[in-house]
């Protein structure tokens, strides 16, 4: 090599030595990565390179840094004939100004290690030398106690059979530092925090991960008589953990609970009245089926789907679509479609919204890039954005995977129709192939990890994309799908955040996932049968009340965990309460704001801006707000429009001043219709006593009393 030349014109050419040659690829790069010089902030291409010294993201792309630290910036990165003068090292260690600060001390083994590389020549791996296949850490499992430690080692194999101790130069992340915290060496800690957690390690292109049950060791016993498959896999990983479930909720609290996640709506005073007057052993199943059948399920569950499929109205000629793609949505609900069936329908649709109105996806996601990441994300659980500019760092994806997919895509054709801002969505003729951004490379359609058959001109390659994800095989249809659908009735989803399913982010209960997602496929991808195995299992039915070892479980499902209600379905809840209604334009009188099309009636209504009802313009269900905020606190205790609501002429306040009935009657009916449940006691007198206060208008203290109701935890939360 050049370098070589230059060394025996200035008489620095080493004789051979017993030591092994530094291996650019295999000693440099995991080095440089290992001391964080080739992350976003620092000099990561991904990230812009500080000073315009520049590397791969993670050292994915080797060539490419070679060529950066030998032959850019003007040959002065390194100094062969005195290599401690190369600028990498002065800077690594903190001898030259650097804002990264000391990455090597000038005494450490990795300094040693570059100086040696340098010194030799700075030489690329020749084609011969060994590569690394496979990787793995060690112990990949166990059980560790709270408080305990847990030294890792990470083990590289190469291609010529060798095996190599990278536990110094693999990099360590825990998926949840509150539970557990892992060194640069990989010495784990775990905190008092018990459940399930883990530690991705990554070594140059390729992950393991290290996963613990932390245990509290409690006794189990008394558990709930399991319903179905879902309180085996539940109970099972409790008693493993030793953390004791809550008993089962009484009807009153069930009947609300199981309302509210699958019609999106409180249970009337009537419903509550039959339900906890009624006898039948079978009653909580029948309120589920009651549930499934009902409009208010297809309502509340195309209010989901169509803010992640981002149905927006930005402009009043996106009217037509968003009322037709909305109904369509909902109607596929109602009937219970497939859900393999419906995303079909969705991905390969042609034609005229009118006609066929899931083409309206594409006026909204236009570009096949955005297709396949939106895609990817709600129906795969697969977050493919990095993968666009660079090997995904956290998983296996490369360019070539996510170019391939966008080439399922890249047949898509549009033009004019007769509606005013729609197009008309056609295949066109021809091979699909996307090239390669960086490469240039044509790419043929593919999916993550599968081969697809030879699609010829005529065949529109979104069809085979479906037939691909809709198949029992597929590897993250079916999982991304009920582990969405968990979260949405468990507060917290098995994988977290729900859309980024990979190998480096297990689930808490691998076996529960698994058997739901077998339960899925095996139902012909049935929602309906899937949301009924959920709400029927003793464990979507256990109290929210802790007990004295499940109070700081929020991951195992030891107990119900509460959350507010959605802006939609507390401003429903607030209106059946008060006994009026809000009405929005263009739509028929006692619309609810759960059956509401699209985004734009955020604008003409404060509560649900303040709320947090999502704009939908994307696929993450993160969008959506649900944390408390003093502007939501403010908006209960004195807004105008819920100050009018409560003195409507027509509202429940002014009806129970004027009807002849007892006080206590009225106050029941309060009860029931806010919480599911008669007073207690002492809320009963409480109520009674404040109603009784002489000097005050009778319909003011209904208001009072109603004002008070919503402003309680009991209202505003789910649980």
């Amino acid at each position: 090599m050049l370098f070589g030349v230059f060394f025996a014109a200035v008489g620095l050419v080493r004789t051979a030595a017993a030591e092994q040659p530094v291996s650019f690829v295999n000693d440099v790069v995991p080095l440089l990565t290992k001391a964080g010089c080739n992350v976003g902030v620092c000099h990561a291409k991904a990230g812009g390179g500080q000073k315009g010294f520049q590397l791969s993201l993670l050292g994915f792309e080797p060539q490419e840094d070679f060529e950066s630290l030998t032959k850019e910036g003007r040959n002065r990165r390194l100094f062969f004939g005195s290599p401690d003068q190369s600028l990498l090292l002065l800077k690594a260690s903190g001898q030259m100004p650097h804002g990264g600060g000391v990455r090597l001390a000038s005494n450490s083994e990795g300094y040693a290690l570059l100086r040696r590389w340098i010194r030799d020549g700075a030489a690329l791996d020749a084609a011969s030398a060994p590569k690394l296949v496979s990787f793995e850490v060690q112990p990949a499992r166990g059980t560790i106690q709270r408080l305990a430690e847990q030294q890792l080692k990470a083990i590289a194999q190469y291609s010529d059979g060798s095996v190599r101790d990278v536990t110094g130069l693999a990099l360590y992340e825990s998926n949840d530092k509150a539970m557990a915290e892992v060194t640069d060496r990989g010495l784990v800690t775990i905190s008092e925090i018990v459940g399930n957690v883990a530690v991705m390690v990554r070594y140059q292109g390729k992950v393991a991960v290290y996963s613990a049950a932390v245990p509290l060791g409690a006794p189990v016993e008394g558990l709930p008589s399991s319903k179905n498959f879902v309180d085996e896999q539940v109970f099972a990983n409790l008693k493993v953990l030793g953390i004791p479930p809550s008993a089962v909720c009484d009807d009153a609290t069930f009947l609300r609970r199981v309302t509210l996640d699958i019609g999106g709506r409180l249970p009337t005073e009537e419903e509550s009245d039959t339900f906890l007057a009624s006898k039948d052993e079978g009653k909580r199943d029948k309120v589920i089926d009651d549930l499934l059948r009902s409009p208010e399920y297809a309502d509340f569950f195309a209010n989901k789907w169509t803010a992640l499929l981002k149905n927006r109205r930005d402009d009043d000629s996106d009217t037509v679509s968003n009322f037709a793609f909305h109904a369509w949505v909902r109607d596929n609900f109602l009937a219970n479609k497939p859900y393999d069936q419906f995303v079909r329908e969705l991905l390969a649709a042609t034609g005229t919204v009118i006609g066929n109105p899931p083409v309206a996806w594409y006026k909204r996601v236009k570009e096949p890039k955005q297709q396949i990441e939106d895609v990817a994300q709600l129906f795969l659980g697969v977050r493919m954005q990095c993968a666009q500019c660079h090997h995904h760092p956290f998983e296996r994806w490369s360019q070539d995977d996510y170019y391939s997919l966008v080439a399922f895509f890249s047949q898509v054709g549009r033009k004019p129709s007769g509606t005013r801002g729609e197009d008309l969505i056609f295949h066109k003729r021809g091979i699909a192939t996307a090239a390669n951004m960086k490469t240039g490379v044509p790419l043929k359609p593919g999916a993550l990890g599968d081969a697809i058959p030879e699609i010829a001109a005529d065949e529109d390659p979104r069809l085979k994309l479906a037939d691909w994800m809709g198949s029992k095989s597929n590897p993250f249809f079916a999982k991304s799908l009920v582990n969405r659908y968990w979260k949405h009735f468990f507060v917290r989803g098995l994988i977290e955040p729900e859309d980024d399913i990979r190998d480096t982010n297990p689930p808490t209960n691998p076996a529960l996932l698994q058997a739901l997602e077998k339960h899925f496929v095996a139902s012909g991808f049935d929602l309906k049968e899937l949301v009924r195995v959920i709400t029927q299992s003793r464990a979507y039915q256990l109290s929210e009340v802790p007990n004295q070892y499940n109070i700081v479980d929020r991951q195992n499902y030891s107990r119900y965990y509460p959350r507010r209600l959605q802006a939609e379905v507390l401003l429903d809840a607030i209106d059946r309460l008060a006994g009026t209604q809000t009405d929005f334009a263009n739509l028929p009188p006692g619309t609810r704001a759960v059956a509401l099309p699209d985004n734009s009636y955020n604008r003409s209504s404060q509560f649900l801006r303040v709320f947090g009802r999502p704009e939908a313009e994307s696929v993450c269900e993160c969008e959506r707000v649900q944390s408390s905020s003093l502007a939501q606190s403010l908006h209960l205790l004195n807004a105008a429009e819920l100050k009018t609501k409560l003195a409507a002429p027509t509202g429940r306040a002014e009806r129970l001043a004027k009807e002849d009935k007892p006080a206590e009657a009225k106050i029941r009916e309060l009860y029931l219709a806010a919480f599911s449940r008669e007073p207690r006691p002492q809320e009963l007198k409480t109520a009674i006593d404040y109603l009784n206060e002489p000097g005050t208008a009778a319909n003011t203290n209904y208001q009072d009393l109603i004002w008070a109701l919503i402003n309680t935890k009991e209202f505003l939360f789910n649980h």
